[in-house]
């Protein structure tokens, strides 16, 4: 065998090898057109089959970013939502994510490394007079967040019917500070902890 095909044999088998790791990290595409950048490196981000696979669905499903090492990673849930106008269901959907966010991982999830910065008891209403018709306010101020928990809110939020037609996510608190638009961005899911999500005021109602 030639030094040219000994080189171009090496380059496929290395090819392979590249993405037989990234396909073992357990992310799943989404339905919202999101930028969230390259897989995380850990290997023990990998789940299995997901818990009670295979039962019929009780819920929405969704999926809620966790975080596995230094990145966040999406994992599969369910949310229950109850027939009723838009602007309930879109609140109600939005506290059944926050409630996955802020419980505490499965015994399969902590086993692979999942942990989650979301305070428990935290809550969300709609928008109040004057806010944009889609804003969210946090029973406490984003402010108030760590990065990396707002980070979990925000990438979580904008994966979901909670989200603006174009995956940025209005977010407030319980005072009258003026929402802010966030935006879920590849720099967010793979370094939550580097920084706060990128933000606007938000205007508008």
């Amino acid at each position: 065998m030639n030094g040219r095909r000994r080189t171009a044999l090496r380059a496929a088998v290395g090819l392979a090898a590249l993405g037989a790791l990234l396909s073992g990290c357990g992310i799943r595409a989404t339905e919202v057109p999101t930028d969230f950048g390259p897989a995380p490196s850990r290997v023990g981000c990998s789940l299995g089959e997901p818990e009670g696979a295979g039962r019929a669905a009780r819920g929405l499903p969704v999926q809620v970013f966790l975080v596995c090492g230094s990145s966040l990673v999406a994992v599969d849930r369910e949310v229950r939502v109850t027939d009723g106008a838009a602007d309930a269901r879109r609140v109600l959907a939005a506290q059944g994510l926050l409630d996955e966010l802020t419980r505490e991982p499965t015994a399969a999830e902590r086993e692979a490394g999942y942990t989650t910065r979301v305070r428990a008891g935290t809550t969300v209403t709609g928008p109040r007079a004057g806010d944009p018709e889609d804003t969210l306010r946090l029973s406490l101020p984003p402010a108030a967040l760590s990065s990396t928990a707002l980070a979990q809110v925000v990438c979580t939020f904008s994966d979901s019917a909670a989200a603006e037609g174009d995956g940025s996510v209005i977010l407030g608190g319980p005072d009258d500070s003026r929402p802010r638009r966030y935006r879920c961005t590849e720099e967010v899911r793979s370094r939550p902890a580097a920084g706060r999500p990128p933000s606007a005021e938000a205007t508008g109602s």
